[in-house]
């Protein structure tokens, strides 16, 4: 696909060079938006406007949809009105209402001055919601049936109106004063007798969320119910738009981009990777690096405080990396396991002492099969073929046995406080594993000094 972009991107500037504008409107065309707006990203920026100008209506309407908001916003500059009511007129509201969002102010009075009365009412009604929410994400461009129609006359409904939604596939049937009573599918309607009354043929059993459900629990809904769209009601229960399947599907790889960037220390950024400069990514790593490091400085005090037990084993040094990177990486495999089960509702607080004792014993296996696998190596390897022998049976033990408590430890920690914190309402993402590791780290130097001090009498 890379290697196709590229020379279609070579093919499109030889062919602006010698102004042979109907054959690349041709190639366009027949190219998908999606491959259209990653094209755009790698032109010239003031070749960009002469190159959307020659896409079809429709496909430039989609194009623009799948640009970068820094894309969008150079075109618009380079719009007449006429050109940008054109554009927006082709678009449907949800998508308007996002980049609407996205642009800054003057580009978005330009934007509303060029939109008419009835596409402002219902980019503002989408705008009025809280981020995140259900409302923000859904579009009010539905087919909606009333119960006493027949599928005859709701078929011919739907090919009067379906034409400017953005969905036609699954219709929701509401009263007069809008409330849902159930929805119907294209389908149903097709196969069913024309007089067959829709009250009869629909489903009554409709799933729906609220305007101010979270975006990622209506994204959830999705991948369980394998829907197509879900409709949006307010607090009466009243029908005010429908998410469609491609904004869930956007939720949730901003949802999981968001959490990849929580559990490795990061401030989530909209912006893509490469459109980010090197101060924008300085901005979002140094303030986790600053916290980490400071809350790490504990690690040092312990081993500070314990500077005269090292002095009497100097070898238990030597060993204080592993024990530290064994309690880090076990306290970072509970944390993700439970963190990804929070975030699919997989469990909640309530199942905090089900899960607690699942990872304790999870702990002891893994603890004591990692002590015995070490005692047998630091014998073997660290004593006799490297012939250490400051490495004792004593000391060996001291090991081995602080491995398998700091397995233990370790957790329950990374298994407790992404469950604590999703009950306090923090992202469980935070809790991940940079976090973990330093307390765990300071847990494990603790457990090692008051074992090693108790069984090697220092």
């Amino acid at each position: 696909m890379q290697e196709n972009t590229m020379v279609f991107e070579e093919t499109i500037v030889k062919l602006l060079e010698t102004k042979k504008y109907s054959t690349i409107r041709d190639i366009m065309a027949a190219m998908n938006a999606a491959d259209i707006a990653s094209l755009f990203e790698d032109v010239e920026e003031e070749k960009l406007p002469l190159l959307f100008r020659l896409l079809p209506k429709e496909l430039a309407a989609e194009t623009f949809v799948e640009m970068d908001s820094d894309l969008q916003e150079l075109l618009i500059k380079s719009f007449s009105d006429s050109e940008l009511k054109e554009v927006f007129d082709e678009l449907y509201v949800d998508d308007a209402a996002d980049i609407v969002e996205e642009m800054p102010a003057n580009v978005v009075k330009r934007i509303l001055q060029q939109s008419d009365p009835e596409t402002r009412r219902m980019i503002n009604e989408i705008l009025k919601y809280p981020e995140d929410s259900a409302g923000s994400i859904m579009t009010t461009e539905y087919v909606s049936l009333r119960p006493e129609m027949t599928a005859e006359e709701a078929i011919k409904r739907i090919r009067r109106t379906g034409i400017d939604k953005e969905t036609i596939y699954t219709c929701y049937v509401t009263e007069e004063d809008r409330r849902l009573i159930g929805y119907v599918s294209i389908r149903t309607l097709l196969i069913s007798d024309d007089e067959e009354r829709v009250r009869d043929i629909m489903d009554d059993n409709v799933i729906s969320v609220t305007t101010t459900d979270d975006q990622e629990d209506v994204s959830i809904l999705f991948g369980k119910y394998n829907f197509v769209a879900l409709p949006v009601v307010d607090k009466e229960g009243r029908l005010v738009g429908i998410v469609t399947v491609d904004d869930a599907i956007d939720v949730m790889q901003e949802e999981v981009t968001e959490d990849i960037e929580k559990m490795a220390a990061i401030i989530p950024s909209e912006k893509p990777y490469l459109k980010m400069s090197v101060p924008d990514i300085w901005k979002v790593r140094m303030p986790w690096l600053l916290l980490l490091m400071i809350s790490a400085t504990f690690t040092g005090m312990i081993i500070t405080g314990f500077e005269n037990a090292l002095q009497a084993q100097v070898v238990l040094t030597a060993f204080i990396p592993m024990l530290m990177d064994t309690g880090g990486n076990s306290g970072s495999q509970a944390s993700v396991s439970v963190i990804r089960s929070l975030a699919l509702r997989e469990v909640e607080f309530a199942d905090y002492f089900t899960v607690l004792w699942k990872e304790i014993r999870v702990s002891a296996f893994c603890g004591a099969t990692l002590a015995v696998v070490n005692f047998g190596k630091i014998l073997l390897i660290d004593r006799m073929l490297l012939g250490n022998t400051e490495v004792t049976i004593s000391v060996a033990a001291v090991i081995c046995i602080t491995l398998f408590l700091t397995v233990v430890c370790a957790k329950i920690v990374g298994c407790s406080l992404p469950m604590l914190a999703a009950k306090l309402n923090f992202d469980p993402a935070v809790m991940a594993s940079p976090f973990i590791t330093t307390i765990v780290d300071a847990i494990s130097l603790l457990i090692y000094f008051q074992i090693a001090k108790t069984l090697l009498n220092f």
